[in-house]
């Protein structure tokens, strides 16, 4: 059994692992770089080691100096998050090598997930419907080109080694399927050392829908219902969630059903997620299976009443799940708003720096996870994600009014934040409706919208200013007129 766990991470993901980690008694390690040296995660594990520069190259991702923590702590198990090395079938298999404990996937059946073409071979043979493109990775332009013109643009160039939104460009011409095809390219090479492509049929004001799959090492399996991912930027997910509005408790169980299939098809085991696009038209296709724990997995543990992180624990120790598909009931509606330090304005630029004061939203069905303190630093070498808000209630409404009052209770001095647009967005009469799609931004013009409002706001608070000063000042010529013994001076000048 799992006594003792490495978090091979870093801010509000190694803290979640943390508190899991000591409700069930099990000792935690945490690793940090130079830039990490104050950070919460130190200090709230068991036992800290340092392992090297600021540069995730040379820290979170150097798998040798983790594994050599590992050993010299006595780490028997890893927890990898999500980023860095969650998704390293190399990293996995060293882990394997060294009898450590990967809380995840085998090595194998994360290599199979991480490559696209053959994940999808595996989804198809399994009968999981896919998104229409090339049959297999294209060997240069002039044949994606080819399939382009076959499937009917637009489509989307994809590396197969991309993820979290990048290695993927958009192209609805000839000309731009060329030039993409070496952008492309260029970004997978610089990002991962290698590059390979498929072409894919884009499909217009799609919805992003996954569910939470998870399957023990005795091969049973089941789904955690579904989380509703559209509202994005540069194809990045900012807001989430469960369930989603067009999802019906019979459509629910039929791509519930898929869901558990794909895990079987690529003998996965432990959490994951399979991810789907739902046409227009209503048919749900097949993308990728994310395999780790997701960053928006809180929302599914609101309406589940799950522990994700123990349960990965459990089935890492060899434990069977404790229930099946029948005694899983979806209970009320959760959001989560990815708190990201950045400027909306300047195309979602980061925006880094210290924070000298912060307040962290808190309350009944209010969830914040976060590494954010007082006096802590965002920093340039990592993503932007600061904090999870996460709001749950028993109907989408209170579940939406409640997220809105958490972001107004939220401040996070020094640095821009993703909180104006969210609030836009959530006080939006499409948004309120379900209206969702990939495009919700572009489509519906949030942009604009939230400069309008950040006017506005502007505007109320000059007048509450002003009111605020007329109200001051007429109680003080009060005070004064009424004073015999004030100076004729005072009167005087107040007349």
């Amino acid at each position: 059994m799992i006594e003792k766990v490495l978090i091979a991470n870093r801010g509000e993901i190694a803290l979640r692992v943390i508190r899991t980690c000591n409700a069930l008694g099990i000792k935690t390690v945490a690793v940090y770089s130079d830039e990490d040296y104050n950070s919460l995660h130190v200090k709230k594990a068991d036992e800290s080691y340092h392992i090297g520069e600021a540069a995730p190259a040379k820290s979170y991702l150097n798998q040798e100096k983790i594994l050599e923590v590992m050993l010299s702590a006595g780490a028997d198990a890893v927890h990898p998050g999500y980023g860095f090395l969650s998704e390293n079938d190399d990293f996995a298999r060293l882990c394997e090598k060294n009898k450590i404990n990967f809380i995840g996937p085998s090595a194998d059946s994360m290599n199979l997930c991480g490559d696209k073409m053959e994940c999808k071979a595996a989804m198809l043979k399994a009968e999981v419907p896919t998104v229409p493109g090339s049959p297999g990775l294209v060997k240069d332009a002039a044949e994606a080109e080819k399939i382009a013109n076959d499937i009917g643009y637009p489509v989307l160039l994809k590396s197969v080694y991309g993820g979290g939104g990048r290695g993927i460009r958009l192209v609805t011409n000839d000309q731009e399927l060329r030039e993409g095809f070496d952008t492309v390219t260029s970004e997978s090479i610089a990002a991962v050392g290698k590059s390979a492509i498929i072409v894919e049929k884009f499909l217009e004001k799609t919805r992003h829908i996954e569910y939470q799959m998870c399957r023990d090492h005795h091969g049973n399996a089941v789904h955690l219902f579904e989380r509703e991912c559209s509202i994005q930027r540069r194809n990045q997910k900012l807001i989430e969630q469960t369930p989603s509005p067009v999802v019906d408790e019979a459509k629910r169980e039929e791509i519930g059903e898929l869901v558990v299939k794909a895990a079987e098809a690529v003998n996965y085991t432990n959490l994951g997620t399979a991810e789907f696009l739902r046409a227009d038209s209503g048919e749900f296709y097949f993308i990728e299976i994310n395999a780790r724990l997701q960053v928006e997995h809180p929302i599914s543990e609101m309406v589940s009443g799950l522990d994700f992180v123990k349960l990965q624990i459990d089935i890492a120790n060899g434990e069977p799940l404790p229930f099946k598909q029948s005694d899983l009931k979806m209970n009320g509606y959760a959001i989560e708003c990815r708190i990201n330090a950045e400027d909306t304005f300047l195309d979602f630029a980061p925006s880094t720096g210290p924070v000298p004061d912060v307040t962290i939203p808190a309350g009944p069905n209010v969830r914040c996870d976060t590494y954010l303190y007082p006096g802590c630093t965002v920093s340039p070498f990592y993503d932007s994600l600061m904090a999870k808000l996460c709001t749950w209630g028993p109907t989408f409404e209170e579940s939406r009014t409640r997220m809105l009052t958490a972001l107004n209770d939220m401040y996070v001095q020094g640095v821009e934040t993703s909180i104006p647009l969210y609030k836009t967005i959530l006080n939006s009469e499409e948004y309120k409706n379900g209206e969702l799609s990939t495009d919700f931004l572009k489509r519906y013009g949030m942009i604009d919208r939230l400069s309008e409002d950040l006017k506005k706001e502007k505007e109320d608070k000059s007048e509450a200013a002003l009111a605020a000063a007329i109200i001051h000042s007429e109680y003080f010529k009060s005070r004064v007129q009424n004073n015999e013994s004030s100076s004729a001076t005072w009167k005087s000048k107040l007349d």
